[in-house]
């Protein structure tokens, strides 16, 4: 059998052959990539303005984060739990620092982590503020995304998110997002937590009115319910800030991160918070093979050091408030929005999106379409100033054709 095969073509043909259908992407098949750039095997170079949906903040194969895996790689590279390894102390103290938190658990893929602080908000409901067992309820927002599993599924508003995978698990309230009164009205004693996205990205890169989170996080301290923020997509500079709720000044109870936490290297979550809340788990009530890796935790710490040192969320900043400019000049009867903080950016469109994707593609810019009349933009927060007018121009181009 030949496994050799080099043509675009052949390679597309073989993974609709052998691969799980569980994803629509564009036909473009990549060999390599740097920086914001990435090759493909058709030997044309594309600009990736998604990221892949930011955990690449920090840009393809970043050379210092790179040389923090072949040397942790040479070293050790698993451990489990079952022993200590010289890595995860370290980067505990640094994510926790950073995020100004007491204590971290590491996990691997972001939805592990959401699932980890669903576990540890239920059992602070019942050991802190007295919850009757089993009766934990968690607030949740409509047009979520947390992540695949079947829990995470369950509390979707999204039907095909949810079609065929039931029955799912109880437990979640939800209310609209960006409506700090319906939070308020449905908090009940049994309210343990309220779980939200600062911007929810997979619903089309959707930003609540100023002053939205700081009401939250009084409502919550006022009924003694938990803020738990997913930043998995938003944190780590993306929207031009370390974390989004640094926009309104709010420091959740509970902070979810992932992605770019191991600037697209190697799967790494986490999950920060204080001890109070996190010291509900005791030996054996929570776990996870890889959670904590040293090798995970090496790049992991690579991957903060770039985005701190780099001024990764100032450069987002800087450069979103002039994408936006731009982008605010493109007059198209399809545009119906555009929406975005720092380097992620949602146009709206009032036709489907997936052909203007497509035809980006062809031009040499890879975004993808989300909620299906949206075209998401989140280049790596690498990208250069001419990269970027570039892509604008590819827009511009793409937007003139229809």
């Amino acid at each position: 059998m030949d496994f050799e095969l080099s043509t675009t073509s052949e390679l597309i043909e073989l993974e609709d052959r052998w691969n799980a259908h569980n994803y629509y992407p564009l036909d473009v098949v990549v060999e390599r990539a740097s920086g914001a750039w990435v090759y493909g095997t058709d030997g044309r170079r594309y600009l990736d303005c998604l990221s892949a949906y930011s955990a690449l903040n920090q840009g393809h194969c970043h050379p210092r984060i790179v040389q923090a895996l072949q040397d942790q790689a040479a070293r050790v590279t698993l451990t489990s739990r079952a022993f200590r390894n010289d890595q995860l102390p370290r980067f505990a103290q640094e994510l926790a620092q950073l995020c100004g938190m007491e204590m971290v658990l590491p996990m691997n893929t972001g939805a592990e982590a959401v699932e980890t602080s669903i576990k540890a908000v239920r059992r602070w409901g019942y050991s802190s503020k007295g919850i009757p067992r089993d009766g934990a309820e968690i607030i949740v927002c409509e047009n979520n995304f947390h992540g695949r599993t079947t829990t995470i599924t369950g509390f979707s508003s999204e039907p095909y998110y949810r079609d065929g995978f039931g029955p799912f698990t109880p437990g979640f309230v939800m209310v609209p997002f960006g409506d700090a009164e319906a939070l308020r009205r449905a908090i009940t004693p049994n309210t343990c937590a309220f779980l939200f996205e600062p911007i929810q990205c997979e619903a089309g890169i959707l930003i609540p009115a100023d002053g939205y989170l700081k009401a939250v996080a009084a409502i919550c301290r006022e009924a003694r319910v938990l803020m738990v923020a997913d930043e998995i997509q938003t944190g780590l500079g993306r929207t031009g800030r370390f974390l989004a709720c640094d926009h309104e000044g709010v420091k959740p109870d509970v902070l979810v991160l992932g992605k770019a936490l191991s600037g697209g290297m190697y799967p790494v979550s986490a999950v920060v918070s204080s001890a109070e809340i996190l010291g509900v788990f005791r030996p054996g009530s929570h776990g996870s093979t890889y959670g904590g890796n040293p090798l995970a935790c090496a790049v992991a710490r690579a991957a903060l050091r770039v985005v701190v040192e780099e001024r990764l969320a100032e450069r987002s900043a800087e450069l979103g408030a002039w994408l936006m400019e731009e982008l605010a000049g493109i007059d198209h009867s399809h545009i119906r929005e555009i929406r975005g903080r720092g380097l992620l950016v949602g146009i709206e469109l009032s036709v489907p999106a997936r052909a203007y994707c497509e035809r980006l593609k062809d031009l040499g810019v890879l975004c993808k379409e989300t909620h299906e009349f949206v075209i998401r933009l989140a280049p790596p927060l690498v990208i250069s100033r001419d990269d970027l007018a570039w892509m604008v121009a590819q827009l511009r181009a793409a937007f003139a054709e229809y």
